[in-house]
């Protein structure tokens, strides 16, 4: 039995871009449908906040001196082309409905996020995906993703991580000494600085005792194990004890 009834999953855009320089993978994106089709097939809730840096990233718009409101706005639109591609892709294997709910006005390609609505569609078994971040500048789908969970009940965020299985005290990549916590509380992500997520989002998922789990998303299965009750990546919750795993090096 899983130990969530609906989860919220925090996906990068560079998670559609796989490990080349394309802004869409088929494998990558095939993953992607897998693992969420994995939670849903255990009878859990699955929404999902996409982002878009596969398509734009903000260092692009410090380089070309773009205007950071500006840059985000073209940001919310490329998390928009992520979620009709990943309705499409979930379509194109599944019988599973998926509906593209957007903070941005955009109609004629993706339904208005509407709090109520959007309960609805996931007590009906709909996979929900959250295009256009909050809506604003300023803000990365981070926040907006802790935010949607609450209103939308998820029991957790699931935060993808790419290479890196959670939280380390040190880039694992830099540093072969860098050991991956298994479990700690939101104080000791803030107050360590980890940067596991914004802090912004980590104060609110805090607040709200939310649950948060970092995990590498190259894993196969990794989104199902989790529901079904196993320890992968890093938990955070708001009395997680501080514990290390010798060999996450």
């Amino acid at each position: 039995m899983a130990r969530y009834k609906r989860i919220m999953l925090k996906l990068s855009g560079a998670a559609m871009a796989g490990p080349g320089s394309s802004i869409f993978d088929r494998g990558a994106i095939e993953h992607i449908v897998d693992q969420a089709m994995g939670a849903v097939e255990q009878g859990v809730g699955v929404a999902i906040m996409v982002g878009g840096g596969n398509i734009f990233r903000g260092n692009v718009a410090a380089a070309w001196n773009i205007e950071r409101a500006e840059a985000d706005n073209m940001g919310m639109l490329a998390t928009i082309i992520n979620g009709v591609m990943l309705r499409a892709a979930i379509n194109a294997k599944t019988p599973t409905d998926v509906r593209v709910m957007s903070s941005i006005a955009i109609n004629q390609i993706a339904e208005p996020y509407i709090r109520l609505r959007a309960n609805r569609h996931l007590d009906k078994g709909s996979i929900v995906v959250l295009v256009g971040g909050i809506g604003q500048p300023y803000v990365t789908t981070d926040y907006p993703s802790v935010q949607r969970a609450l209103e939308l009940h998820c029991d957790a965020i699931l935060a993808a991580k790419h290479g890196v299985d959670g939280v380390f005290t040190a880039d694992p990549k830099q540093d072969r000494a860098a050991r991956r916590y298994s479990s700690l509380s939101f104080d000791d992500v803030i107050r360590q600085d980890l940067r596991a997520m914004d802090q912004s989002a980590m104060l609110l998922a805090r607040d709200h005792r939310l649950p948060v789990h970092l995990f590498n998303f190259d894993k196969p299965g990794a989104i199902r194990r989790i529901c079904l009750g196993e320890d992968v990546g890093t938990t955070v919750t708001h009395d997680a004890p501080l514990r290390l795993v010798e060999d996450a090096a």
